[in-house]
């Protein structure tokens, strides 16, 4: 099988590998091993170990899992005020057209 490369900006590295040094420090704070987590989140201990690297190949709901089983809040703790975010989220996402259209834009003629 073909390895897929992804290619991040700065930032979002950056971003990842943050996301991925909280996800090994929750792991180690609650004193469990990358196999123990791997169990948990459902996957194999290869995949933690690429989580704990900050790979961008990982699926990003797999380490929102393991985010959640180790204690990194993502949004809120509050499953009440999750929903409600959500909900605001769809109604704006609503009032925005369904898909997004190129501008045509009309050369300029600023040949005075």
């Amino acid at each position: 099988m073909k390895t897929r490369h992804v290619t991040l900006s700065p930032h979002a590295a950056l971003s990842l590998r943050l996301f991925a040094g909280l996800i090994e420090e929750g792991r180690l704070h609650k004193g469990w091993t990358r196999d123990e987590l791997a169990e948990r989140v459902g996957v194999g201990v290869v995949t933690i170990r690429q989580i704990a690297k900050g790979s961008p190949r990982v699926a990003i709901g797999t380490y929102f899992e393991a985010a959640a089983l180790v204690g990194v809040s993502l949004f809120t703790d509050d499953t009440d005020t999750l929903k409600r975010e959500s909900a605001t989220q769809l109604e704006r996402l609503a009032l925005l057209p369904k898909r997004a259209r190129r501008q045509q834009y009309e050369p300029l003629d600023d040949d005075f």
